[in-house]
């Protein structure tokens, strides 16, 4: 139940991002839904790999190159989804870094 319950969660982070953030839109919230879920399988399966294959760089930045993984793997979630758009690396950057914001509040507030 608590998985359905984050679940839910995550796509009204979807939401909120797609209202905040110019260049990414959602088309209702069923597709949020999708992405929610998309999201969550490629930063468990893909991004983990892509993060082991840029370590030297992420060294080299110290960290901060994540930061362009996270905005990748929100780009690729919306090419993957249809109704969950995002325009450009620029949207994407800002819309992962919402994403990530407003799923850590809720996170928080709600807890096991």
């Amino acid at each position: 139940m608590f998985i359905l319950i984050r679940w839910f969660l995550s796509a009204f982070s979807v939401m909120i991002v797609a209202y905040v953030v110019p260049g990414v839109e959602v088309a209702n919230f069923w597709s949020a839904l999708i992405a929610a879920l998309v999201i969550g399988l490629v930063n468990a399966v893909i991004r983990p790999i892509l993060l082991l294959l840029t370590l030297p760089v992420n060294i080299l930045t110290l960290g901060l190159f994540t930061f362009i993984i996270n905005a990748l793997m929100f780009w690729l979630a919306s090419s993957i989804v249809k109704g969950f758009d995002v325009t450009g690396f620029t949207a994407a950057f800002w819309g992962s870094l919402v994403f990530w914001l407003v799923s850590w509040f809720v996170n928080a507030l709600v807890k096991e």
